[in-house]
């Protein structure tokens, strides 16, 4: 094993200086982007619309998903890879599954904000800044919560 470590230390060095690249970007652009989603967001049932690019060129709006979906793809197989490996494994694969679209993202998104360690953190990062609190329907919530054990 420490044979196969030194054959190949630069490799780990660069694993290494990427985790720690990602862990020091993560604490610059986490809290910018919490700060950014507007209060309402996951008040409804549903995602709100904002694709004004879809309707100007559908192109582009179409390229813009498919690199996305790529780009939050190689974030949650590094996270996955980081899991067993040095880095911030969890946080890597959380940032992987918001850049990417799926059918029930905006349900977990919502389920994961509705924690109460995780909301209180937020709503703590946005008060900081000036920015109101997250409002979430609560019945919204918890409906899925009672519908999800009567399955």
């Amino acid at each position: 094993m420490l044979g196969w470590i030194q054959t190949h230390e630069t490799i780990l060095w660069g694993i290494a200086g990427a985790s720690l690249v990602t862990f020091i970007a993560a604490l610059a652009i986490v809290p910018w982007l919490v700060i950014q989603i507007p209060a309402d967001y996951f008040a409804g049932q549903k995602r709100p619309s904002r694709s004004r690019t879809r309707h100007r060129s559908p192109f582009a709006w179409l390229l813009l998903r498919i690199v996305k979906n790529v780009i939050g793809g190689v974030f949650v197989m590094a996270g996955i890879v980081m899991l067993v490996l040095p880095g911030q494994g969890v946080l890597t694969i959380i940032i992987g599954i918001g850049l990417m679209n799926f059918p029930g993202k905006f349900r977990l998104e919502r389920w994961i904000v509705s924690r109460g360690p995780t909301l209180r953190f937020i709503n703590h990062l946005r008060r900081r800044r000036g920015r109101p609190d997250l409002v979430l329907d609560v019945r919204s919530v918890c409906g899925e919560r009672q519908r999800n054990r009567r399955k």
